[in-house]
């Protein structure tokens, strides 16, 4: 079932790198008690993501926080060490938590899967921006293919 308006936050946990190496965040964690913007990304690395999408928000995190944002978080169908390697590569440092969904279970809970086989690159979740206050989804903003407007910082920042 696709993640809609009002809908909990689907339980999972997310691959994060911390200072002693991988480690994991569970959905509560993430989402209990605060206002975070959920990001995702087709694949770290590839271009509109890396030159756009993930800059943007890293861009304007301090303007999100001045909305009331407690995370912006971006994750992506890749493993905690190219997330890591990625936010160390794009200067994210600690602006945008960078989350690892591995094998794709969270963008699968979603509902928000991207058959990217055609590309070589597997099944990836889609481009997409959520908005959770306390683990609820009050705004989901999914992209059309091969489009990137709906989710962008600037778009999100003006819902908020």
């Amino acid at each position: 079932m696709k993640i809609s308006i009002g809908s909990n936050m689907p339980e999972g946990t997310f691959g994060i790198m911390t200072d002693s190496g991988p480690g994991s965040i569970s959905t509560n964690e993430m989402f209990a008690g605060k206002k975070v913007v959920l990001v995702s990304v087709p694949g770290a690395f590839t271009p509109t993501c890396s030159m756009n999408h993930l800059p943007g928000y890293v861009d304007l995190a301090d303007e999100f926080a001045a909305k009331g944002v407690d995370t912006l978080a971006c994750m992506a169908v890749n493993d905690v060490f190219v997330m890591s390697a990625w936010s160390k590569d794009r200067n994210v440092g600690d602006k945008v938590m960078m989350l690892a969904d591995g094998n794709g279970d969270y963008t699968q809970a979603l509902g928000l899967e991207l058959d990217a086989r055609s590309f070589g690159m597997g099944i990836r979740g889609q481009r997409f921006a959520i908005i959770v206050d306390d683990g609820v989804a009050t705004h989901v903003a999914v992209e059309a293919p091969a489009q990137f407007e709906v989710s962008k910082a600037e778009t999100i920042l003006a819902v908020l």
